[in-house]
């Protein structure tokens, strides 16, 4: 990894990924995710900055804020004058990358998320990788409640078709996807043939 893409300051660093913690959690406070144990939702985000840093070797400070931020302005009151405030106008940016316009139908986004994966910024792309691994792992395992078999097939061929155009961004993270999303696959073929 290039020099200028690792934490520089770790103390500075710490205390914007904490801010980032503190602002998120307070965004998503009343939300949780759609799995049936109702988990907090700022589990994922956390979970996805876990996986750029662990798994993926992301040790670039504007991609873990981004990263731990990346649902705030889609799914919350967030203000991107806000993130600009904290954050500033780099981590705004991934934020932004991140962020589907939800002015458009469900149907509509998902198409603009497979069409737009190639032209994403390098850290955009390990964001979207790390956020679908975990969307892919949750849905095979702690699916939304009401979602049928189908539809969780649909998705996963659909995360398939967004990590497709996000491929070179990261080996580590595409090994990862590829993992998760075999075990996915076996385990709603399982399902699938009434072996839950």
């Amino acid at each position: 990894m290039h020099e200028s893409m690792k934490l520089q300051h770790p103390q500075a660093d710490l205390t914007l990924f904490l801010e980032a913690l503190r602002f998120s959690a307070q965004k998503h406070c009343d939300q949780r995710r759609k799995d049936s144990a109702a988990s907090p939702y700022i589990n994922h985000p956390i979970e996805v900055a876990w996986l750029l840093w662990t798994i993926g070797g992301v040790q670039d400070e504007s991609a873990i804020l981004a990263a731990i931020l990346h649902d705030t302005i889609e799914d919350t009151d967030a203000k991107p004058e806000e993130i600009r405030a904290c954050f500033g106008d780099e981590v705004l940016k991934l934020v932004l990358e991140m962020s589907d316009d939800k002015s458009l139908p469900k149907q509509e986004r998902k198409r603009e998320q497979i069409a737009h994966s190639p032209r994403l910024s390098l850290r955009a792309k390990q964001i979207r990788l790390a956020d679908k691994i975990c969307n892919v792992h949750d849905i095979a395992f702690s699916p939304p409640d009401g979602w049928p078999l189908a539809r969780r097939i649909d998705y996963l061929e659909w995360a398939r078709e967004v990590i497709d155009g996000l491929r070179g961004a990261n080996a580590m993270l595409e090994e990862r996807f590829d993992e998760t999303l075999a075990l996915a696959r076996q385990k709603l073929t399982s399902e699938s043939e009434g072996n839950p």
